[in-house]
């Protein structure tokens, strides 16, 4: 509702405004992985405001993810139909992304949705890269690589030795 004297937005409580923003930002999609929102794939780094404006920080998964112009887009359509009409949005490539930065709600939305998720590798990247890959559909612990190249940069392809399906698994970064 706007103010009739001023004609301007009534001015949020700072908690109040990141909590709004928050959960603007939470209806962001992934534009490759629709079933995950930004804020549990863990993108979003910052929330911050400077004068009348919101400043937005993500890091998207991959440094050239082609996915980064549209996430960035849709970032500050979200935060402006929040109720904040100047937002920046930033993107932000160190420290990188990493899939422990994903919530484990995520996780199990990527299981629903058919894909392996990453589980947690606290740095151990090459032990994670090597580690059983439990099948989404029927939780067979042996599956193959069958092309380290999916769908995206952050997927590759495997079989199923159980149910025999082919599946993505999303590569723990």
């Amino acid at each position: 509702m706007l103010n009739p004297v001023t004609n301007d937005r009534p001015r949020h409580e700072p908690h109040a405004a990141t909590t709004t923003v928050w959960q603007a930002l939470a209806t962001v999609t992934d534009p490759e992985i629709p079933v995950l929102n930004i804020v549990e794939m863990g993108l979003v780094r910052e929330v911050s405001f400077e004068g009348a404006g919101v400043h937005v920080v993500i890091t998207p998964t991959f440094s050239g993810c082609p996915a980064l112009r549209v996430i960035e887009e849709n970032v500050a359509s979200a935060v402006r139909a929040a109720g904040f009409p100047h937002v920046e949005v930033a993107s932000r490539l160190s420290p990188p992304w990493s899939t422990d930065d994903m919530t484990d709600d995520a996780r199990s939305k990527l299981e629903e949705f058919g894909i392996a998720p990453p589980q947690p590798h606290g740095g151990l990247i090459q032990i994670a890269l090597d580690a059983p890959v439990r099948c989404p559909r029927c939780g067979h612990p042996d599956t193959r690589l069958r092309n380290p190249f999916g769908s995206a940069l952050c997927r590759e392809i495997r079989t199923c030795q159980g149910c025999q399906e082919t599946f993505e698994r999303f590569k723990p970064l």
